[in-house]
């Protein structure tokens, strides 16, 4: 008889664990709503970011307020003229003065667009501004100094290295904390917090998500340090000023069955003695989050670590609290 109490008390007792186990847990660092609102899904999407790579820290580019140095360059390589395109492990001639035995370099490359196409207002002033956008191509490290001249082998690639490319210093890129996941509000009101603009991203990429890397234009001068997260942000005024993007509110929303049929103009629906609603009171809605990988005292380079539809450039960013 008491064996069967006691059998009976451990069934109660796994039972009871199994069942605590399946209950529901909240996800690590979890903020909750403001008041006023109600987290869900839809309003409040789990934020799960990726995480940013060693290729990532060191291949995103930067665009600085001051010209590169260019005295140091890549000559050619050890099957030059054959070859003019270099890549990991391949040996590489430096041009210039101050190269050091056994010292790492970072390779980059002013860059200019052929495709000289304005993606949103002002962009162009906007990139003046900044500065000089730059690639980063890789890290050499040196294998012998002879003279004036250095030779070196590619340690790191990150895109095809060719003559005419500048050397400067290597600095090492902090690794990055991980970000536990977090409730994503969607609709936060601005928060008075730094904020800027996607002005550029790499490659001249245009339409972006998660990965890929962005140029802003805030910096170190407004208190922007590596390892900031900043939501992206776009109001539906925005949508009304491109280009592409507006030609959806030149369509008819009417159903044949309104008495009072609005008709969307200039961004608002103007129903006469119908509704009348404008745009401008729409919220603004966040669409990303973006992490700085560096920064300039006026610029700073991201990427995209979490994204709920296409990020754009000229989209605002602000400092994300969390």
């Amino acid at each position: 008889m008491k064996k069967t109490s006691l059998l009976l008390v451990l069934c109660l007792a796994c039972l009871a664990i199994g069942v605590s186990a399946e209950q529901p847990t909240s996800p690590p660092d979890q903020s909750p709503a403001p008041n006023g609102t109600q987290a869900t899904n839809l309003n409040f999407p789990m934020e799960r970011v990726v995480n940013p790579t060693r290729s990532d820290l060191n291949c995103a580019g930067f665009v600085s307020p001051t010209r590169v140095p260019d005295a140091n360059y890549i000559m050619g390589g050890l099957e030059t003229p054959n070859t003019t395109h270099y890549g990991d492990g391949e040996i590489v001639y430096l041009n210039g003065k101050g190269y050091e035995l056994g010292r790492r370099y970072s390779v980059v490359r002013e860059l200019r667009d052929p495709n000289r196409y304005e993606m949103f207002p002002g962009q162009f002033a906007m990139i003046r501004a900044m500065g000089a956008p730059y690639a980063d191509l890789g890290i050499v490290r040196v294998l012998d100094v002879r003279g004036a001249h250095a030779i070196a082998e590619i340690e790191f690639g990150c895109s095809p290295i060719v003559p005419g490319d500048v050397v400067i210093p290597y600095v090492e890129k902090a690794k990055l904390p991980l970000h536990p996941p977090m409730l994503f509000d969607r609709f936060a009101p601005p928060n008075g917090k730094a904020s800027g603009r996607i002005v550029l991203a790499k490659d001249f990429d245009t339409e972006l998500g998660t990965g890929m890397k962005v140029y802003l234009n805030l910096g170190a001068n407004q208190g922007v340090k590596v390892g900031d997260y900043f939501r992206a942000v776009r109001s539906y005024e925005t949508d009304l000023h491109d280009p592409v993007e507006s030609l959806s509110f030149k369509a008819s929303t009417a159903e044949d069955s309104q008495a009072k049929p609005p008709v969307l103009e200039r961004g608002m629906f103007s129903g006469g003695k119908g509704a009348s609603i404008s745009v401008a009171d729409f919220p603004r809605r966040a669409v990303g989050e973006v992490v700085v990988l560096s920064t300039t005292p006026t610029t700073a380079t991201g990427m995209i670590v979490f994204a709920l539809e296409d990020v754009h450039l000229g989209d605002g960013v602000e400092l994300d609290p969390q």
